[in-house]
């Protein structure tokens, strides 16, 4: 019996494909318009127009009440952003960014004489943080199997909206 080559070869992104254990899912429903986080309930949703398509609980920084000023403030931002970047290798799970600091929270920081922070992201959890309230440095922290969610139904551009 012999093996053909070409077979091999093109079989072999199927195969390993299927062995990867990859992380994204897909998504075949509607379109998320936006995406609203209200630290105070710690609730995140997924939205189409004016209805929820997914919520979601979460942790937030570890000085969870106020808006973001200062890079090591432990603080998440308020205010509107947008998804700006994604990160499938992210050292938490998955992430996608959230567009933090904008041109206002710029300017704040530079009259004050220092850096606003950045690197916001929507991310999964770790083992070890997992039951912890607010341990993040500023990010908004799923579960793993959540996060997955939101990358797959989430696309760049989305608008943030992150309430007291």
């Amino acid at each position: 019996m012999t093996i053909d080559r070409r077979k091999i070869l093109l079989a072999a992104p199927a195969l390993l494909a299927a062995c990867s254990g990859s992380k994204m899912l897909s998504y075949n429903g509607p379109q998320v318009t936006s995406i609203m986080a209200f630290k105070e309930r710690r609730k995140l949703y997924l939205m189409h127009g004016n209805t929820a398509l997914k919520s979601y609980p979460f942790q937030l920084g570890f000085a969870p009440v106020g808006h973001k000023r200062f890079e090591g403030d432990g603080k998440t931002p308020e205010g509107t952003y947008i998804i700006d970047r994604r990160n499938p290798q992210s050292a938490y799970h998955l992430s996608v960014g959230i567009s933090y600091p904008n041109a206002r929270d710029r300017a704040f920081a530079a009259a004050h004489g220092r850096s606003p922070g950045g690197e916001i992201f929507i991310h999964g959890t770790p083992e070890e943080v997992v039951g912890k309230k607010d341990w993040t440095a500023g990010c908004i922290a799923v579960m793993n199997h959540e996060v997955e969610e939101i990358y797959t139904m989430v696309g760049d551009y989305t608008p943030v909206f992150v309430k007291a």
